[in-house]
């Protein structure tokens, strides 16, 4: 499967840009940690007041602090379930799309599912921010502990099985109950923070991820790039980037948002 190099991406479309959709892990992140590049690359897009939503696998409590410590709009967190918001005041917002009553009971099938593929698989182990997560159940394959493909495979059968939607992300495998996903997660954010229906202008939004829970997203919109280490994951992908950047991880986001400044100083 061969990817469009970001340099093919036209200008015009760059140009059209209004905002970027994101992922985190791999994608922001380098080795867990954001690099100078990927957040002076935020720091851009804030002051050009173009919006950035970060739509992440990773639980609310992990996501609280980069929620208010990066130049972001939002963070949407647990695929798609738990929005976070700084607020203009720097109170930190948290808002859900399932009622209390709803989570309270799926976040006790979570558990049993949890158990049932802890007994299961015995390499397998929760996601070590596993204590953060509201609305969903994490399994570690690359993060501090390893899966191969064969006990990854074993562990979305089982989740399924339990009645979860499952996916694999570039560290865990996730969990959860409902029909959200970060595609309905980015409609959400978009409605909610700006009041405006993404897939009215889908084709001035840009999308930059890095795994198979991301496919999603890759093929809604149009816009879609995959950092340099989406390559592991190609063979997987139901619905691949558009177009790939040439380095990995944060250093790729910011190739990403380079092209878009660079096709806005040629038009301005």
């Amino acid at each position: 499967m061969s990817l469009i190099p970001l340099s093919h991406w036209s200008r015009g479309s760059r140009a059209a840009v209004c905002g970027v959709l994101t992922d985190i892990d791999d994608t922001l992140t380098t080795d867990g940690a954001i690099t100078p590049d990927a957040l002076a690359a935020l720091h851009r897009l804030r002051s050009a007041g173009l919006p950035v939503f970060a739509i992440t696998g990773r639980p609310a409590g992990w996501s609280e602090a980069f929620a208010m410590a990066w130049p972001v709009n939002a963070i949407v967190a647990e695929n798609g379930a738990v929005a976070l918001n700084p607020g203009a005041t720097g109170q930190l917002q948290k808002t859900y799309l399932q009622s209390e009553s709803v989570r309270r009971a799926n976040f006790a099938r979570l558990q049993t599912a949890a158990q049932h593929i802890l007994r299961n698989v015995p390499q397998a182990r929760l996601a070590t921010d596993s204590a953060g997560r509201e609305t969903d159940m994490a399994i570690d394959h690359s993060e501090f502990a390893r899966l191969g493909e064969a006990e990854i495979e074993q562990v979305v059968a089982l989740m399924r099985a339990d009645g979860l939607n499952a996916t694999v992300s570039s560290i865990h495998i996730n969990g959860w109950i409902g029909d959200h996903d970060k595609l309905a997660g980015a409609r959400w954010i978009v409605r909610e923070h700006l009041g405006r229906v993404l897939d009215d202008e889908l084709e001035r939004w840009v999308y930059v991820g890095d795994s198979t829970n991301d496919a999603r997203m890759f093929g809604h919109v149009p816009n879609s790039v995959g950092v340099a280490n989406v390559a592991r994951f190609l063979p997987a992908l139901t619905h691949p980037p558009r177009y790939i950047t040439p380095s990995e991880r944060g250093a790729g986001f910011a190739e990403v948002i380079d092209a878009l400044f660079a096709a806005r100083t040629t038009t301005a």
